[in-house]
């Protein structure tokens, strides 16, 4: 062996990070391993920033965890003295009665969110760089915004450093082995021993658990920066992040932040599935074509000339919720992925969640919703 360890992560991105810093903050000996670089460009976490927000039209039970993800964003940027989370306010705009507008009401009135309820023409007059079509509704959470996601796992990795964890970029790992108590974990340059294992490996998590084979299936998606028309409009102080459904798409938006530029990405863009070695990372003009079909009818002073493509993965299970769970019949074995695109801004808490598990602790949270065996059905 070429070390031994209380816990091995394996993949250090948004989940697999802040898990390391979690682990060693509390004094275990801990190990992440990471195939590409840190802050690499292949995965689900790079595009600078990932929208976060309490109004939660995928199911109230994620609340909860919100809540708790801010915290752990607020201490993670008093440590590093770095800001991470910025508060935009945040948008479910669609028809009335659709399930993002609807969705998101359970969740401000079932856990007693601030939240208004706009018309189209209010939302215009409030942010006028919104144009929504004439009969929708927006709901309106002040306490939304973005994280920094690049520089937050790099914040996590960097607490965890401190702490005194071992991190391994551009090491792959082939294998992971239950044995007699132990788990081994081994690489293209070493073999590890640890008492357990928390896989957080995002697209490439089939091909170490394969009970997710066919289960957590890797998309493409590509998201788009273009330079507004009018600037003023897509400030952070002017426009709040947003998801808005339509018939011709669910479109996700951030103002203009790090890159000159607005952004915009469409959930499910052009329905690319297959292994995460497969999917192109070479934006095309069609890429551009659908991102403007949003844009235009939605956002049209935000539709300028192009500043950046950019693409990377969601994991989608079929459910689209997560899994954070032990592995049926190797309980040493924590999977903490996929997170079917919605997943880094839980992040900060899912680390805490896993180290939990890593450490027998019982859970604050109602984590039935992602159970492994669900997805068995």
């Amino acid at each position: 062996m070429s070390g031994t360890y209380d816990v091995i992560v394996v993949g250090m991105g948004g989940m697999g990070s802040a898990a390391c810093w979690q682990l060693a903050r509390r004094g275990l000996r801990v190990l992440g391993l990471e195939r590409f670089d840190l802050g690499h460009a292949m995965g689900s976490s790079h595009g600078l920033n990932r929208i976060i927000r309490l109004a939660y039209f995928e199911h109230p039970s994620y609340v909860p965890l919100l809540r708790r993800a801010y915290e752990l964003w607020r201490e993670a940027e008093t440590l590093t003295r770095e800001q991470l989370l910025f508060i935009t306010g945040s948008i479910d705009g669609g028809p009335e009665g659709s399930h993002v507008v609807e969705g998101s009401l359970a969740s401000c009135r079932e856990h007693n969110l601030p939240h208004e309820v706009l018309t189209a023409a209010e939302t215009a007059g409030r942010f006028p760089g919104y144009r929504l079509p004439e009969d929708y509704l927006a709901v309106f959470q002040p306490d939304g915004g973005f994280v920094a996601s690049e520089r937050a796992i790099l914040a996590h990795t960097g607490l965890a450093i401190g702490a005194g964890a071992t991190i391994h970029a551009r090491e792959m790992v082939r294998e992971i082995s239950p044995r007699s108590g132990r788990v081994v974990v081994t690489t293209d340059r070493a073999s590890y021993e640890a008492g357990r294992v928390i896989v957080s490996a995002g697209g490439w998590i089939s091909d170490l658990i394969p009970a997710l084979k066919g289960k957590a299936v890797a998309e493409r998606q590509v998201l788009g920066w273009f330079q507004p028309k009018v600037p003023a409009l897509f400030t952070p102080e002017r426009f709040p992040v947003s998801n808005v459904l339509t018939d011709f798409g669910h479109y996700y938006q951030f103002p203009t932040w790090g890159i000159p530029g607005f952004k915009i990405g469409l959930y499910h863009h052009l329905h690319e599935s297959g292994h995460a070695e497969s999917l192109s990372r070479e934006p095309t003009p069609r890429d551009e074509e659908i991102l403007r079909a949003g844009m235009s009818r939605l956002f049209p002073d935000a539709n300028g000339s192009t500043l950046r493509l950019s693409a990377c993965l969601f994991t989608n299970t079929p459910d689209e919720h997560f899994v954070i769970d032990t592995l049926p019949g190797s309980p040493d074995i924590i999977v903490a992925s996929p997170c079917s695109g919605h997943g880094f801004k839980f992040a900060s808490v899912v680390g805490e969640i896993l180290a939990d598990f890593a450490t027998d602790k019982r859970s604050p949270f109602d984590l039935s919703l992602f159970s492994f065996d669900r997805l068995a059905a």
